[in-house]
C-alpha cells in the first residue's frame, strides 16, 4: 500500500520538473522521515539537481512548491529546508489500506525467476545441534519471503554422505558389534548416530590406526561396487535423516528435495568437472591434483582429488553448484562465515566451468552463554533441546498467567510460543552478528515474540468478543463515514500500509531482520492502539473492528514468513 504513496508522488513530481523545464533524475530519492511530524515521505530532489541546475537546494525546492500539484491522497506538501516532505491524507488513505487487505496480503506479483535456495545441510553423523539452527532459520525464513516476493524457489538440503564423517558411523556399526537401538532404544535415531560417532571418536583416540580402516570404507563407497557396504552407508544416513526431519518439523523448516553427495561421483558429474578444470589450464599436479589460484588473488589452492585418485569434498561441491547454476536462475547458499575462503575458491572455479557464481548469505555462529560446543567430542546442546527447553519455559509462564486453560491448551499454546521465540530471537539479528542465545529475551511477553504472538491473540479476541462477522467489502466502514482517526489509529494504518514494502526490500537484500523489526513495530502500533483507543461499544465500533481484523491479518502474515504460528489464545 505504501506503494501507493511512492508511486503518488513520484508522479507529482516528474511532472513538476517538466513543467519548470527540469531534468528528470534516472532515480528520484524518497525516504521515510524518522518523525511523522515531518510527514510520511520525504524526497531530497533538490539535492539531486543541485549541480546540474547551478542553483541551491533551497531555491530549487522553492521553485518546485511553487507549480506543484497535490494529489488527493495527500493533505499537503511543506518544505523543511531543502526536503520536500509530503503529508497522506488518512481519511481517504485509510480505506484503501484496508480495502487492501486480504489472507495474501504481503504476495507481490510473480517473477519470471527461479531461486535454488540450499540451507541446512548438517553432516549425517548426530542430531541438529545449536550450531546449526541458524542456518537453517535464515535459510527458511529467507525462502518464504522470497515466494511471497514472487519467485520461484526450491529449497534444497546437500546430504554430505560421503564425507569422513558418515564412514566413521559406517566403521562404527561395522566393527563395534552393537544395533543403533543399543545407543538409546527410546531416543530418536539421529540421536542414536550421534552417540555412536562419539565412541567411535573415542576408539580412534585409542588406536589411530584405525583411520586407515576408515579410509578404505571411503574408497571402497566411492567405487560403488560393494553392494553390501553401500546399503550400510544408506542406512546410516536414512535414520539419521530421519531424526533431523523430525526435529526440522517441528522447527517448522522445511525442503523441497534433498541431493545426496554422492549422486555426483556415481553420475560421473565429478570428473567432468575434473577434466573441464584440466582444459582450462589452471591445473597443477603434486601428488594431488589441484587448482592453482594465486593469478586469481587467492594463494591457498583448491585441491581436486586426494593422492589414491579419490574425489574430495570440494570436487563434489563443484558438481553441486554447476548442477544448482543450470536448474536455476539465482543459486543461494546459507554458510557459516568460516567457509568464505572455500566459496571465494568456488566462485573462481565456477567462471572456468562456466556456471553461475552461488550468492552467499554468510552467519556468525550462535552459542548460549555456557559456551561453545563439539560433535566430535559429544559437548554440544540438541536443536531437540533446545525447543524443549523453550516449550517448558513457556508452559510455566503460561501456568502462571493463565490458570483457567486445560493441560491440553497449555501445551498448545507453550509450543507455539516456545518455537516462536526460537525462530524470532535467531530472525531478528542480521547474520553478520554474533548471537548468544539469552533465554529471558527469548522469552519475554514484553518485547520478544510472545509480545508479538499477543498481539494477535488480542485481536482475535477482540473480534470473537464482539460477536460481529468482519466485513470484507467495507461496506461497514462505509457506515462509519464520519470516522475521525486520532493518532494512535493513524499510526498503526501507516504501520499496516509498509508490510508489502517491507517484504519487497527484505526479498531484495536477502535479509529477514528486517522483516523480524517490521513485526515487532507491527505489534507494538497494534498494543498502543489496543489500550488506548476503545473499540466495542464506541462510536466508530464498525471501522474500528475493521482496522482490529485487518491488524490481526497483517500479524499472521507477517509471523508465517518467519515460520512463527499466530495464536489465537494466549
Amino acid at each position: 500500500m505504501f506503494t501507493l504513496i511512492e508511486k503518488k508522488a513520484l508522479k507529482s513530481l516528474k511532472s513538476t520538473l517538466l513543467k519548470l523545464n527540469y531534468p528528470i533524475p534516472e532515480e528520484i530519492k524518497l525516504e521515510i522521515p524518522p518523525n511523522p511530524q515531518m510527514g510520511d515521505l520525504s524526497t531530497t530532489i533538490s539535492f539531486q539537481l543541485a549541480k546540474k541546475l547551478k542553483k541551491s537546494p533551497m531555491e530549487i525546492t522553492e521553485n518546485l512548491l511553487k507549480v506543484l500539484e497535490v494529489p488527493e491522497i495527500f493533505s499537503g506538501v511543506k518544505s523543511k529546508g531543502p526536503y520536500i516532505n509530503f503529508y497522506v491524507n488518512y481519511e481517504s488513505f485509510s480505506k484503501i489500506v484496508l480495502e487492501g487487505i486480504d489472507k495474501n496480503y504481503g504476495e507481490l506479483r510473480p517473477l519470471s525467476k527461479k531461486v535454488v535456495l540450499e540451507h541446512t545441510s548438517a553432516n549425517p553423523n548426530g542430531p541438529l545441534h545449536i550450531g546449526h539452527v541458524r542456518n537453517a532459520i535464515i535459510g527458511d525464513s529467507l525462502a518464504r519471503v522470497l515466494k511471497s516476493a514472487g519467485y520461484n524457489v526450491e529449497t534444497q538440503y546437500y546430504v554430505n554422505d560421503m564425507g569422513r564423517q558418515i564412514a566413521m558411523v559406517v566403521w562404527g556399526i561395522l566393527n563395534l558389534g552393537k544395533k543403533l537401538k543399543d545407543y538409546g532404544e527410546c531416543e530418536k535415531k539421529d540421536h542414536q548416530i550421534g552417540k555412536l560417532y562419539f565412541q567411535v571418536n573415542e576408539k580412534l583416540k585409542e588406536n589411530p590406526e584405525l583411520k586407515e580402516e576408515i579410509n578404505e570404507l571411503i574408497r571402497k563407497y566411492e567405487g560403488g561396487k560393494d553392494e553390501k557396504l553401500n546399503a550400510t552407508f544408506k542406512i546410516a544416513v536414512d535414520n539419521c535423516l530421519e531424526g533431523m526431519k523430525i526435529t526440522m518439523n517441528q522447527l517448522h523448516v522445511h525442503h523441497d528435495n534433498f541431493v545426496w553427495e554422492g549422486k555426483f561421483v556415481r553420475n560421473g558429474a565429478v570428473w567432468e568437472v575434473v577434466e573441464k578444470l584440466k582444459e582450462s589450464g589452471h591445473t597443477k599436479t603434486n601428488e594431488v591434483l589441484y587448482l592453482d589460484l594465486e593469478e586469481f588473488g587467492i594463494e591457498k589452492e583448491l585441491v581436486l582429488t586426494r593422492s589414491d585418485g579419490t574425489s574430495l569434498y570440494s570436487t563434489r561441491d563443484l558438481a553441486y553448484h554447476l548442477e544448482k547454476s543450470k536448474k536455476g536462475d539465482m543459486v543461494l547458499d546459507i554458510l557459516g562465515s568460516d567457509h568464505k575462503l572455500a566459496i571465494d575458491q568456488i566462485k573462481i572455479a565456477m567462471g572456468l566451468l562456466g556456471g553461475k557464481s552461488p550468492e552467499v548469505i554468510f552467519y556468525e555462529f550462535i552459542t548460549l552463554p555456557e559456551g561453545s560446543m563439539s560433535t566430535r567430542r559429544g559437548v554440544f546442546i540438541s536443536v531437540d533441546d533446545l525447543m524443549d527447553e523453550s516449550i517448558n519455559r513457556a508452559l510455566k509462564e503460561i501456568k502462571s498467567r493463565r490458570s483457567d486453560l486445560t493441560e491440553e491448551e497449555s501445551q498448545k499454546i507453550a509450543k507455539e510460543i516456545g518455537i516462536g521465540a526460537i525462530r524470532y530471537y535467531i530472525a531478528k539479528l542480521s547474520p553478520e552478528k554474533h548471537i548468544v542465545f539469552k533465554w529471558d529475551e527469548a522469552l519475554s511477553f514484553e518485547r520478544g515474540c510472545a509480545s508479538i504472538q499477543y498481539a494477535h491473540a488480542r485481536a482475535c479476541k477482540l473480534i470473537e468478543k464482539s460477536g460481529r462477522i468482519i466485513d470484507r467489502n467495507l461496506k461497514e466502514i462505509k457506515l462509519d463515514k464520519n470516522w475521525v482517526l486520532d493518532d494512535v489509529e493513524i499510526d498503526l494504518i501507516r504501520t499496516l500500509s509498509k508490510f508489502p514494502n517491507v517484504v519487497g526490500e527484505s526479498a531484495r537484500i536477502r535479509r529477514v531482520h528486517n522483516l523480524a523489526q517490521y513485526a515487532q513495530d507491527l505489534a507494538n502500533a497494534f498494543n498502543k492502539f489496543y489500550k488506548s483507543t476503545p473499540v466495542i461499544g464506541s462510536e466508530y465500533e464498525k471501522a474500528r473492528l475493521i482496522l482490529v481484523d485487518r491488524s490481526k491479518i497483517t500479524i499472521r502474515n507477517c509471523l508465517a514468513l518467519l515460520g512463527v504460528s499466530a495464536p489465537e489464545s494466549m
